[in-house]
């Protein structure tokens, strides 16, 4: 199958350190060219890949001290891709939605994995004007605020089998990876350890629209010794940093889409304890592959409990669920399905209001491809 994945240009694919999107996408190509299809990968130049790269920029903009506009360079990068639209089987975009206009033009099939958070203010009217357009969730409680749209499937990540190891034995330590923002919770994070007089290794960057959080909420909590803020960490770090903790923490307080460090924890054989929030019941299983707490009571208990919980039987639901081949398989039975249908026309679209599901909105904080 001749496909196209097109990739955010924020961070290269994979991702120099931290991003979810990007490192998703490396995975997918590298699994579907070890099955033998023929991929072309749409990516910044410092890419790495053993699929065909077009590189649409240089280099990831998100590193680029001349601060590139974001917009700019997706728009030549959309328009690149269906240049060469008809060299594809199928399209497979993982970029938001500014392909959308272009996508119901071209007869190439294409489809949209959606990455982020569905409860924004306008999703809902610019979704229901391309109804047609094919979508893919990376979890069940992702498309709980757009039921109707055109789901295909949906597709948990995954990731390659041997990218971490097992690690049977933890040390005497936490772990919090991801990104310092006030719906990651890391305050949370930081309570949790010290009541359990344990301490908390923290590896995670800070976003520029994160930094004034940051320097007022979480540096003052950094100087308890037992806190280690070790800063953004890329993905070979990860396997001993997340391994060798007797738990990751995860106490979000946001509708998590998925949650990519949490199949990464399992992989190293690491349980999590985190909230029930978005995806975090579907993907863990309470009292097998960590627990869910729905308090900082509840959390605290679990962290001390931790030791109950078979580091085994977390890295068996990895290898049973979240590897990068089964996500593949899972997302050709997509390609074939589109390939196979005769593509939808155009639905009326719903008004600028989006019809009667626009008193349901709720005001929530944007954060969209912008790397600023």
């Amino acid at each position: 199958m001749r496909i196209a994945q097109v990739a955010p240009l924020i961070e290269s694919v994979p991702p120099q350190a931290y991003g979810g999107t990007e490192r998703v996408v490396s995975y997918l190509t590298e699994a579907l060219v070890e099955m033998g299809h023929d991929v072309t990968l749409y990516a910044s130049g410092d890419s790495v890949t053993s699929a065909r790269l077009v590189a649409v920029t240089d280099r990831n903009l998100r590193l680029n001290p001349q601060r590139p506009d974001w917009v700019t360079w997706h728009t030549i990068m959309t328009d690149r891709v269906f240049s060469d639209a008809d060299r594809f089987d199928v399209i497979h975009f993982h970029v938001d939605t500014l392909h959308l206009p272009l996508a119901r033009r071209v007869a190439v099939p294409s489809v949209t994995t959606m990455h982020g958070r569905l409860d924004l203010p306008d999703l809902q009217p610019l979704i229901r004007h391309f109804r047609e357009h094919p979508l893919v969730s990376i979890s069940d409680s992702q498309r709980e605020p757009l039921p109707w749209a055109n789901w295909q499937a949906t597709v948990h990540h995954g990731l390659p089998a041997s990218l971490y190891s097992f690690h049977p034995r933890p040390g005497d330590h936490f772990a919090f990876v991801g990104r310092i923002s006030p719906e990651k919770r890391v305050d949370r994070a930081i309570e949790i350890a010290i009541a359990c007089n344990t301490p908390l290794r923290i590896g995670a960057k800070v976003d520029a629209a994160d930094r004034l959080y940051f320097e007022t909420h979480i540096e003052p909590l950094l100087e308890h010794p037992l806190v280690d803020f070790v800063g953004e960490i890329d993905e070979a770090e990860k396997n001993d940093f997340i391994g060798n903790a007797r738990a990751l923490l995860f106490p979000i307080d946001w509708p998590e889409p998925f949650g990519l460090v949490m199949i990464e924890a399992f992989a190293c054989g690491t349980p999590v304890i985190s909230y029930p929030n978005g995806s975090v019941c579907e993907i863990m299983e309470h009292g097998v592959t960590g627990f869910v707490a729905h308090n900082q009571e509840q959390a605290i208990a679990a962290a001390r409990r931790i030791g109950e919980i078979d580091r085994r039987r977390c890295r068996e639901a990895f290898e049973a669920r979240f590897t990068a081949p089964a996500m593949a398989r899972r997302y050709l039975a997509v390609y074939r399905g589109l390939i196979d249908t005769p593509p939808q026309k155009p639905e009326a679209s719903g008004g600028a209001h989006g019809g009667e599901d626009s008193d349901r909105r709720q005001v929530v904080r944007r954060r969209d491809l912008s790397p600023y």
